[in-house]
C-alpha cells in the first residue's frame, strides 16, 4: 500500500521538513510506503534575492555578510531533504499539472504543518492542492494546521465543500477542530506533530556528529523574544556556559553568543540533542528539548499567553505536564527546577499511542473514536484557571474548613491554594467561583455626571467625590463602608470605615490589586446589624455577592470604572524602590493628584520627613507603565466585566469625554460619571447629596472604552515579568518603566504613526 503526502518540505525551516520525514517513517511503521509530492508552492528559497523593498534589501545585506555559511545550510538541507525524503521524481507547479499526472498511490495523505492555513498563500485563499481535491482517490488527515483561530470571512463553505473528501480527519491543535465542527459539522481529532511520533532514538540516528565540544547553553528563537533574555543571561551566569545561538533571528541573544548559521536539519538535532539548557520560542525548538529531554525554557507570542487553550505550544506541554516551563507568567519554572523527566516520558508515550492508534485507523479506512483524554490530578477542587482567576478571594472565604489560603505567584498577583490535607472536597469554593458561573443580563443603566457639593472633599477626591456622598450617606444611617486604602508599609488592603473623619482613607484611586484577607467575612457579620457599603472593583463586587449567596437589603455596592488590576506586588517594589532613590521613607501616596486640576493628574509621594514630590502621573515611571497596562492580572486582558452588564449597585469612574463647552466650571474640579445599575440604587441615589446631570449612555462608554471592552496586553508584558523574576527591580524599572531619552520623546510627538510602526517593524527585525 502507499500513499501520497501533500506537506510543506522544502522552505529550508527545520520543521518543516523534519515533519515531513516523521509522517514518512511513521508511515513505514505501520506498513505503508509513502512518497512525498514534490509541489513547489510559490516559496522563494533563495539566499540573496530581488531587493524589492528597504526590509529586503537590509536582509539581502545581513546575508552578504554570511554568505559561506548561508550556502552550507542551503547545502545541507537539500542534501538532507535527498537522503531522508523519498520524493516523487517529478516538481508540480500547480493543481491542473497534478490532476492529469495520475499518481500511483492508495490514498492521499494531507499533514501535518500550517497547509490550511489560507493566509500564507499569495491569493490569501485555501490551496485546493492541500486538500486533495485535484484526485477522486481516498483522503486523510493526519495533524494540518489553519494557523488562525477563525476561517476569513466567506471562506466557510469552500473549506466545507473541501473537508467532505475526507475519510478521516484530524488536527495538531484545537482551536482547528473547532473550525472543522463549526464549517463542516464533523468532528477531528487531535493528534500530536508528526515530530513526536518518532522516539528520540530514531532522531538521534539521524543527528550530525556533535558539532559543539562540552556543554553550552542552546538559544533557538525564530522572532524577537526579550523574554527569553534574563533566562539567558542568568543561566549563562550561574553555569559558566558559553551560549550557542542557532540563527532564526539576526539579532544576538547574548552578547557572547556563537552565532551558527551553516546547520543543517542533522546539525539543528545535534545541537539540541547534547545541549545542556535550551531557550527558544519555537514549537519544534520546544519539541525537541522534549524528545531529548534538555532543561529547557520556552516563550510564546503574548496571544497565546492570554488564551492558551489556543496555543500548539501549550496544548503539548499542558499534555505533558510541563506548561511551568513556558516564562513570562506568575508560574514560570525557577531557574534551577528541572522537569520530572520520568512523568514527562509516560505522558508523551501515552498521547503517541493515541495519535498511533488515529493513523492506523485512518490508513486501514476503520472507524476511530478518540480516547477521551484524563484531566490532570488536581490537588483540591475545581477553580477558575489562572487566566481567568480574579483573585477575588470568594473561594477563601467560603472555604468552611479553612483549606485555602491567597498565596502570591511570581508576578505579585494572589491566587487561591489548596492545603490537600484540610479540604474535604466538598463542593462549595467550586460553587462560589463567579468565574465558573453565568452571569444574568441586566437592563441598560442610568448615567450620569455627578459632582459632590462639599468643595474640600471633592478637592480630595480622584474626579467628583461621588463616592464620598454614598459614604457619607451610609455611614449617616449607622452604617459601615469598606474600601481600599494604603497601609504605613504601602500596601493597598480593604478596611472598614465607621467614622466620616476615616473617610479620607478610603477616597481617590488605587493603582494597585488590594487585599481582601477576611473582608467578606467582616461584611457579613455587619451585615447582622447594619448597612454596608462595600466598594471595590467589579469582580470584588461579584465575589462578595456568591460569598454571600444572595443580595441583602441593607448591603449597597459600588463596583469601578476598571482599566485593569496592577500587580500588588510591582507596586510594593516600587514603592521600595521610590524610598531607596530618595533616601528616606513613603508616608502616604496619592496617584491622582488634582494639584493641577482633574485632567492633569499628579502623582505624588508625602515622604516621613515632611517632603512632597509630586509630579504629572504619566511622567513618573510608575505612571508610564500603568497607562500601557504593562503589569496587570492576566484576566484583566479577558474581562468578563468590562461591559455594561455591571454587578454593583453603582457604577463610579471619571466621566472623560466632555466637550469643553459642557459643565466649564465643573471640569476643572473633577466630574464623576455614575451609573445607576439596581432599583436598589435608584433608590439610594435619590437620597444623595450630590449634584447631577443626566448624561447619555452613548457618550458615556466612548469616554470610558472599559465600559465596552477589556484593554489590550501589551505585547512586553511577558518580557516585563520574565526579568521581574529573575533582575534587580531597579534595572527592570530602567529598562521598560523610564521615559525615552528626549530625542526619541521629540521624534514621537513630530513623525506620523505610520512612520514609527514601520521603525518599530525594522526594529524588530533587527
Amino acid at each position: 500500500m502507499k500513499a501520497g503526502l501533500l506537506t510543506f518540505y522544502h522552505l529550508h525551516h527545520y520543521g518543516a521538513i523534519l515533519q515531513a520525514v516523521a509522517t514518512q517513517r511513521a508511515l513505514a511503521s505501520l506498513g505503508w510506503a509513502c512518497e512525498t509530492i514534490d509541489y513547489f508552492v510559490n516559496q522563494d528559497i533563495r539566499i540573496l534575492k530581488p531587493p524589492t523593498t528597504p526590509g529586503r534589501a537590509v536582509t539581502d545585506a545581513y546575508n552578504g555578510l554570511h554568505y559561506p555559511a548561508l550556502k552550507r545550510r542551503w547545502q545541507r538541507f537539500e542534501a538532507f531533504s535527498k537522503t531522508h525524503l523519498n520524493l516523487t521524481a517529478r516538481r508540480y507547479e500547480s493543481w491542473e499539472e497534478l490532476r492529469s499526472a495520475g499518481l500511483p498511490y492508495d490514498l492521499l495523505l494531507s499533514g501535518s504543518d500550517q497547509i490550511w492555513n489560507p493566509t500564507i498563500f499569495p491569493d490569501g485563499r485555501f490551496d485546493p492542492v492541500f486538500f486533495g481535491t485535484f484526485s477522486s482517490l481516498r483522503k486523510i488527515a493526519y495533524a494540518p494546521s489553519f494557523g488562525v483561530a477563525h476561517v476569513p470571512e466567506g471562506m466557510e463553505e469552500e473549506l466545507s465543500g473541501y473537508l467532505a473528501g475526507f475519510s478521516h480527519l484530524s488536527v495538531r491543535e484545537s482551536p482547528g477542530r473547532e473550525i472543522i465542527r463549526a464549517v463542516s459539522g464533523r468532528e477531528a481529532a487531535v493528534v500530536l506533530d508528526p515530530t513526536l511520533l518518532l522516539p528520540a532514538e530514531e532522531w538521534s540516528s539521524l543527528a550530525a556528529e556533535r558539532t559543539v565540544r562540552g556543554d553550552y547553553i542552546l538559544c533557538y528563537c525564530i522572532a524577537p523574544s526579550g523574554v527569553l533574555e534574563p533566562y539567558i543571561r542568568r543561566l549563562a551566569e550561574k553555569t559558566g556556559l558559553p551560549v550557542i545561538q542557532l540563527c532564526g533571528t539576526r539579532r544576538k541573544l547574548h552578547p557572547k553568543a556563537k552565532m551558527i548559521f551553516d546547520a543543517g536539519p542533522a546539525e539543528f538535532l545535534s545541537l539540541f540533542q547534547h545541549a545542556a539548557y535550551v531557550c527558544t520560542n519555537s514549537f519544534h525548538g520546544t519539541v525537541f528539548s522534549v524528545q531529548f529531554q534538555r532543561p529547557f525554557f520556552t516563550a510564546v507570542a503574548p496571544a497565546e499567553l492570554q488564551e492558551p487553550e489556543r496555543s500548539r505550544t501549550f496544548s503539548l506541554l499542558s499534555r505533558l505536564g510541563l506548561t511551568d516551563r513556558v516564562v513570562g507568567k506568575g508560574d514560570a519554572a525557577g531557574l534551577s527546577d528541572l522537569p520530572d523527566w520520568p512523568a514527562t516520558k509516560k505522558r508523551l508515550e501515552e498521547a503517541r499511542a493515541g495519535a498511533v492508534a488515529y493513523l492506523r485507523a485512518a490508513l486501514a479506512d476503520e472507524p476511530y473514536q478518540e480516547a477521551e483524554e484524563e484531566s490532570p490530578t488536581r490537588e483540591g477542587p475545581l477553580l477558575a484557571d489562572r487566566a481567568h482567576c480574579t483573585g477575588c478571594s470568594a473561594c477563601r472565604s467560603a472555604c468552611p474548613k479553612d483549606a485555602i489560603s491567597m498565596a502570591r505567584d511570581q508576578e505579585g498577583f494572589a491566587f487561591p491554594k489548596v492545603d490537600p490535607v484540610k479540604c474535604i472536597h466538598c463542593g462549595i469554593c467550586t460553587k462560589t467561583c463567579p468565574m465558573l458561573q453565568t452571569r444574568e443580563p441586566k437592563p441598560l443603566p442610568a448615567a450620569f455626571a455627578a459632582w459632590n457639593r462639599e468643595a474640600d472633599v471633592r478637592r480630595d477626591s480622584t474626579s467628583g467625590g461621588a463616592f464620598s456622598a454614598l459614604a457619607d450617606y451610609v455611614l449617616e444611617g449607622g452604617g459601615v463602608v469598606f474600601g481600599a486604602a494604603l497601609d504605613g508599609k504601602q500596601r493597598l488592603r480593604h478596611m472598614a470605615c465607621f467614622r466620616k473623619e476615616d473617610l479620607w482613607r478610603l477616597r481617590g484611586a488605587k493603582y494597585a490589586q488590594s487585599d481582601l484577607e477576611d473582608t467578606f467575612q467582616a461584611v457579613k457579620k455587619c451585615l447582622e446589624t447594619r448597612p454596608v457599603l462595600f466598594s471595590g472593583t467589579p469582580c470584588q463586587v461579584d465575589g462578595l455577592y456568591h460569598f454571600l449567596g444572595s443580595r441583602p437589603e441593607n448591603l449597597t455596592t459600588c463596583d469601578l470604572i476598571c482599566q485593569g488590576v496592577p500587580s500588588p506586588g510591582v507596586w510594593e517594589n516600587m514603592a521600595r524602590y521610590i524610598e531607596k532613590k530618595r533616601g528616606r521613607e513613603l508616608q502616604t501616596v496619592r496617584f491622582r493628584n488634582k494639584v493641577e486640576g482633574w485632567k492633569n493628574s499628579h502623582f505624588t509621594a508625602v515622604y516621613d520627613d515632611g517632603t512632597v514630590d509630586t509630579h504629572p502621573l504619566f511622567e513618573t515611571e510608575y505612571g508610564r507603565a500603568f497607562g500601557r497596562a504593562l503589569f496587570l492580572r492576566p484576566c484583566c486582558y479577558r474581562c468578563p466585566y468590562a461591559c455594561m452588564n455591571r454587578v454593583g449597585d453603582f457604577t463610579l469612574g471619571d466621566l472623560w469625554g466632555l466637550r469643553p463647552d459642557e459643565l466649564p466650571e465643573q471640569q476643572q474640579k473633577g466630574v464623576s460619571l455614575l451609573l445607576v445599575n439596581t432599583p436598589h440604587g435608584s433608590y439610594v441615589f435619590d437620597q444623595l447629596r450630590l449634584s447631577r446631570q443626566p448624561f447619555p449612555v452613548e457618550r458615556a462608554i466612548a469616554g470610558n472604552p472599559r465600559l465596552a471592552s477589556p484593554i489590550a496586553q501589551p505585547g512586553d508584558r511577558a518580557a516585563f515579568f520574565a526579568a521581574y523574576a529573575l533582575d534587580p527591580f531597579d534595572q527592570v524599572v530602567h529598562r521598560f518603566c523610564a521615559l525615552p531619552p528626549l530625542p526619541v520623546r521629540a521624534a514621537g510627538k513630530v513623525l506620523s504613526p505610520e512612520v514609527k510602526a514601520k521603525a518599530r517593524t525594522i526594529l524588530k527585525r533587527g
